[in-house]
């Protein structure tokens, strides 16, 4: 597939957004968030990333820190086109700016970047009615703060860190397994899907959803493994099968 610029695209891409889930019915599973040096360049990032789409994957997250904003927003455009048939959608990280232009589903938010409530206003203001938002949080306290948002700001949050991850090497103080299932019982309580990120592994899974988790991201549990189909397809299996299970339902 040959690079294109986030201009070329826009227009076109911003329209098929209308095609995915609607924003506040999209529960994920299995969500994957990319690390362009783990995928071995921004190729490796599309490839990793439809293969992750086509077995598994509820939605796929664009992180690189070290891009320069036009090679974000070309990855990203880029990203937009080879997931479009698959009807997964990609949420790019911090950057609402190239999550706009590039016609991506929507953003994820730290606690240091722009404020939900900020970037609500400013997709609503150009008809991005459909926009997903997503939020990080590492403490109880971070949670309850979206009560004191405007209803509808937050569509997700990712609790974590599970444990301490290479990818995030500034991230809080690792939760382990008690503080994850302390943060999960307080994100239920706010209504809030709530995802647990940080390390996760596939042997991880079902502590987590025995803790309370409905979800998980993935980093290195996807990207830059020999096989990324085969690792979504692992990973999607022994999450559905823990969730069947703790539902007390067939797997």
């Amino acid at each position: 597939m040959t690079p294109r610029t986030a201009t070329t695209t826009t227009t076109s891409t911003a329209t098929s957004q209308a095609a995915l889930p609607d924003r506040r019915s999209l529960r994920p599973r299995l969500y994957l968030v990319t690390d362009t040096h783990l995928c071995g360049g921004p190729r490796g990032v599309v490839e990793t990333a439809l293969a992750a789409a086509k077995h598994g994957a509820d939605i796929v997250q664009l992180r690189d820190h070290d891009a320069t904003t036009r090679e974000l927003a070309a990855l990203a455009a880029e990203l937009v086109e080879a997931l479009e048939p698959t009807g997964v959608p990609l949420v790019i990280d911090d950057r609402l700016d190239v999550a706009l232009a590039a016609g991506a589903a929507g953003v994820h938010l730290g606690q240091s970047d722009l404020d939900p409530v900020a970037a609500r206003r400013i997709a609503e203001a150009l008809g991005r009615h459909d926009f997903h938002i997503g939020w990080s949080v590492s403490r109880a306290d971070e949670i309850r703060a979206v009560d004191a948002m405007p209803p509808g700001t937050l569509d997700l949050i990712g609790i974590g860190p599970y444990r301490a991850t290479p990818t995030k090497p500034n991230a809080p103080e690792p939760l382990g397994a008690d503080g994850v299932g302390a943060l999960v019982s307080v994100a239920r309580a706010g209504g809030v899907p709530a995802v647990v990120i940080g390390g996760v592994k596939q042997a991880d899974v079902g502590g987590l959803v025995r803790e309370g988790a409905r979800g998980v991201a993935v980093v290195s549990a996807i990207c830059g493994q020999p096989d990324p189909a085969s690792a979504t397809r692992d990973l999607r299996v022994a999450l559905d099968e823990a969730l069947a299970r703790d539902a007390g339902e067939p797997a």
